[in-house]
C-alpha cells in the first residue's frame, strides 16, 4: 500500500519544525488577572450570602445570583493562582507555560 507522506502531518513533524523551549518567565498579567477573580469571586460570594440572608437589594433569588456569579468567578482564579503559586515554589510538574496567556 503506497503512503503519499507530502501531505500527512504527523505529531513528529510538527514537533520537528519549531524547537520546543519552556519559558519560566512569570507572566504578571496573567497572574494580575487570576488574583483579580479570586478577589472579585470572594467580594461576590460574600455579598450574594449577605443579599439573600438579609433580603438586601430584592428577594433572595439575587442574592442567589451574586453568590453563583461570585463562585464561577473565584474557581478560576483559584486554579491558575495555585499553579502560578506552585511555579514559584518550583514545585515539580508546574511551569509558568502552564498558565494561559491573556
Amino acid at each position: 500500500m503506497y503512503v503519499d507522506h507530502a501531505f500527512s502531518i504527523s505529531d513528529e513533524d510538527i514537533m520537528m519544525e519549531m524547537p520546543f523551549t519552556e519559558s519560566n518567565k512569570q507572566p504578571i498579567k496573567e497572574i494580575a488577572l487570576a488574583i483579580s477573580l479570586i478577589g472579585f469571586g470572594t467580594l461576590g460570594i460574600l455579598i450574594g450570602s449577605l443579599m439573600s440572608y438579609y433580603h438586601i437589594g430584592g428577594d433572595t433569588a439575587h442574592g442567589i445570583f451574586f453568590a453563583i456569579l461570585g463562585s464561577i468567578l473565584f474557581i478560576p482564579g483559584f486554579y491558575y493562582t495555585r499553579i502560578a503559586y506552585y511555579a514559584y515554589e518550583g514545585y515539580k510538574g508546574f511551569s509558568f507555560s502552564d498558565v494561559p496567556p491573556v
